[in-house]
């Protein structure tokens, strides 16, 4: 069974900085893309950032700039730095992987999600 365990979240004043990571653990034959996603009270989730098992990122536009995504695969772990946080990036933050048990077999993966509040 695999899970992906979140932290780092917290709470943090408006200009201040969080780094959330993201583990996989269990029987892993290899992770293709991962991602980190947000839901802020009374939204929709949205997409935050990814990144593949290349290297390549994409970031939604609000973030761009101030967020950087990273994992490494040798920890199976992606992680998110954030800084100059303000109120509006306040949300419970998931991480998304799609990870394959075997050649053949895949499936995609949400964290339990941490939550980050910023403060004015």
């Amino acid at each position: 069974q695999v899970q992906l365990v979140e932290s780092g979240g917290g709470l943090v004043q408006a200009g201040g900085s969080l780094r959330l990571s993201c583990a996989a653990s269990g029987n892993i034959f290899r992770i293709n893309a991962m991602g980190w996603y947000r839901q802020a009270p009374g939204k929709q989730r949205e997409l935050v950032a990814t990144i593949s098992s290349g290297g390549n990122t994409n970031y939604v536009e609000s973030v761009k700039g101030r967020f950087t995504i990273s994992r490494d695969n040798a920890k199976n772990t992606v992680y998110l730095q954030m800084n100059s946080l303000n109120p509006e990036d306040t949300a419970v933050y998931y991480c998304k992987a799609f990870i394959y048990y075997s050649f053949t077999q895949a499936q995609h993966l949400w964290g339990q999600g941490t939550q980050v509040t910023v403060s004015s």
